[in-house]
């Protein structure tokens, strides 16, 4: 039988858990079908999604149909949660892209896609609501061409209609070129063009009355293949939950065979096998390749992580891009900040920090509708009642030149000097670290602990301490003392190397704030427009100019990017000044140069000097004692020559901005 795990996407309310649920009732699954509205639904267990109607955590169900073994991953459905969504796309041979045909593609639909795109996910999409009468079969498949891919097609069922058989062929030039010869298109070929990721098999129906259901289950059974596993044991982990006192780890087998008692992770032994169906489980003794379990009780694991063979997965796409302040109130604040870090362990996004300085904890979310959902959570679950202060942006920094930054540690006893070529790196590229060091010049085992080191913490910027991306680190140089060094004299000494090059960028005016961007997509009356575009503009944003075209409701469509800070509460004075008929899908689009940096930074008021755990400065050895040096005087006391001359960063930074 033919073993498929498909992950259920969809922007919310278009019909994602209602489209699961009918699945599992069509294949016989279960005998009862649930629906979202009524609290019964399969697939929202979750006391908290049957009060807010809306999934909120990735289930897992399982099904039946012809020789087709179905797993099937539901997923949240609102931008909000968009984390735990990716973290399902890395383990999935298909998705299921639920479109509503009343609302066509959305805001969250385009960043599903990208998603799906990114991660080469084979896609089904099935089109919902078709029982509406303002649904439109056509205009929602054209919308899908001109929007998603040209490679989306009507299929019906495991047959491919006479007059779609050439608009598939024609997404591929070999394909074409053999059906033009022959007249024919194999089965097999289509196939194979779904897994590339060059036809998307479009279905249509209305999964509350189970209208196109067994189609769209019989298109999933034929239209499928079976992924070949290696037999080596790998697993790579999807997903940590908290089920009462136990911990689970979620993974997707994928290569050879999990048994009960393998030990898999530093010398862990798995205690026991689950496999889930809902919010039930049966335990087995084995879970083979291509299959998903839950593991209970291992530490020290966490998304994305490749266990065995398997390597480890991508970084996530999504960001939060918004930060709060915890307020404890009358609660234990060490208390307070061990529960976060547990929910930070089920979701690693919501960057759970604490300062000692400030004696504050922070954490990083999408957006108001996860705050809330959080803070209902923390009261369910850990009977907390916790305040959060008002949200404020979550900026980044990058850098705008290369430069080489030296970090040296010489406390009486200790000594390492590590010299550092900080480089801008594409956007969005985060933190890269290399090593282009000789042995000679410095041990295989140093080099590892610099790049340990640099991997190990989050590395800040000069401008506000915010976070550093898009950035490239390789080690060029460095001294090690035979008798003195041990490794953690070169995690000072690393850290004070990227902090020293930072203030060195500084002062030449070379270091760059960045902020979160919206890509927006804004409906308004045709009467409204020029109120929209001066809006835009006084929020420091950008649009493209109205092509005299308009929304399936007769409305206007403006699209641009804007500063997250700017428009973050637009969506309130739309609706005033549209009375309620204007609409208004922000999509964070990633960082860019901030558009009020200058002012930013006052308000911070942030001094890296003082930032004493992340110091610039260095230590030097004189008169058997340590003493302190000043960032800016540890060039010419350096005990390495610079691998890097300033004619060299120069003819450097010419060839990056070429």
């Amino acid at each position: 039988m033919k073993h498929i795990v498909a992950g259920i996407v969809a922007h919310v309310d278009a019909g994602k858990t209602t489209l699961s649920e009918a699945l599992l009732y069509q294949s016989g699954a279960m005998r009862q079908l649930g629906r979202v509205d009524n609290g019964d639904a399969f697939l929202d267990p979750d006391d908290l999604e049957k009060q807010r109607g809306i999934t909120i955590f990735s289930h897992q169900a399982s099904l039946t149909h012809d020789d087709l073994h179905l797993t099937l991953l539901d997923t949240p459905g609102h931008v909000d949660f968009a984390s735990q969504t990716e973290q399902v796309l890395s383990v999935l041979d298909y998705a299921i892209l639920v479109v509503s045909a009343t609302d066509g593609i959305q805001g969250y639909t385009r960043t599903l896609w990208r998603l799906l795109d990114h991660y080469h996910v084979p896609t089904f999409i099935f089109i919902n609501k078709m029982d509406a009468v303002t649904a439109d079969r056509e205009r929602v498949l054209t919308q899908l061409q001109e929007t998603l891919s040209a490679g989306c097609v009507a299929f019906a069922g495991t047959s491919l209609p006479a007059a779609a058989t050439e608009d598939v062929a024609m997404q591929d030039d070999a394909v074409l070129a053999d059906y033009l010869d022959s007249g024919t298109l194999s089965d097999d070929a289509v196939r194979t063009m779904i897994q590339r990721r060059q036809v998307f098999p479009c279905f249509f129906g209305a999964a509350l009355k189970l209208d196109g259901v067994a189609d769209f289950l019989a298109g999933l059974a034929y239209w499928t293949q079976a992924t070949t596993y290696p037999a080596d044991f790998g697993a790579q982990v999807f997903k940590i939950s908290h089920d009462q006192d136990e911990r689970l780890t979620w993974v997707r087998v994928t290569g050879g065979v999990l048994a009960n008692k393998a030990v898999i992770l530093d010398e862990q032994k798995v205690n026991q096998l689950r496999v889930y169906n809902g919010a039930k489980f049966k335990i087995v003794p084995s879970v083979a390749a291509g299959e998903v379990c839950a593991i209970p009780n291992l530490t020290g694991t966490h998304p994305g992580q490749g266990l065995g063979q398997q390597v480890a997965g991508r970084a996530p796409e999504i960001q939060p891009v918004l930060t709060y302040t915890v307020d404890p109130r009358d609660n234990d604040v060490h208390h307070c900040l061990t529960v976060l870090q547990e929910l930070e362990d089920e979701d690693p996004q919501l960057h759970v920090t604490w300062s000692s300085h400030l004696q504050e904890i922070r954490v990083q979310i999408m957006g108001n509708v996860q705050l809330e959902i959080l803070q209902q959570m923390l009261h369910d679950r850990f009977q907390l009642d916790l305040g959060f202060g008002e949200g404020s942006i979550l900026y980044k920094e990058t850098i705008q030149q290369p430069v080489e930054g030296v970090g040296h540690f010489e406390p009486l006893r200790h000594y390492a000097e590590v010299h550092l070529l900080l480089e801008p790196a594409p956007r969005g590229s985060g933190l890269t670290f290399a090593a282009d060091c000789a042995l000679e010049i410095l041990g295989k085992n140093w080099q590892h602990q610099v790049l340990t080191n640099l991997q190990a913490k989050e590395q800040l910027g000069v401008l506000t301490g915010s976070p550093l991306t898009d950035v490239k680190i390789t080690l060029v140089i460095g001294r090690a003392s035979i008798v003195h060094s041990v490794g953690g004299d070169f995690r000072e000494a690393t850290g004070r190397a990227v902090r020293q090059g930072l203030m060195m960028l500084r002062e030449q005016d070379a270091c760059q704030l960045l902020e979160p961007w919206y890509q927006f997509r804004l409906e308004i009356g045709q009467d409204q427009v020029g109120r929209a575009m001066n809006d835009i503009q006084r929020m420091h944003g950008s649009f493209e100019t109205p092509d005299g075209t308009t929304s399936a409701s007769g409305m206007v469509v403006l699209t641009g990017t804007a500063p997250v800070a700017e428009m973050q509460d637009y969506s309130q004075e739309v609706q005033a000044y549209t009375h309620g008929q204007g609409q208004l899908e922000c999509l964070v689009d990633g960082y860019r140069p901030c558009h009020n940096a200058a002012e930013v930074v006052a308000a911070q008021d942030y001094a890296p000097v003082a930032d004493l755990p992340n110091t610039p400065d260095s230590v030097f050895c004189a008169h058997g004692a340590g003493y302190p040096v000043p960032w800016d005087a540890v060039p010419g006391m350096a005990h390495v020559d610079y691998a890097y001359s300033a004619a060299d960063l120069a003819t450097l930074e010419s060839s990056l901005n070429q």
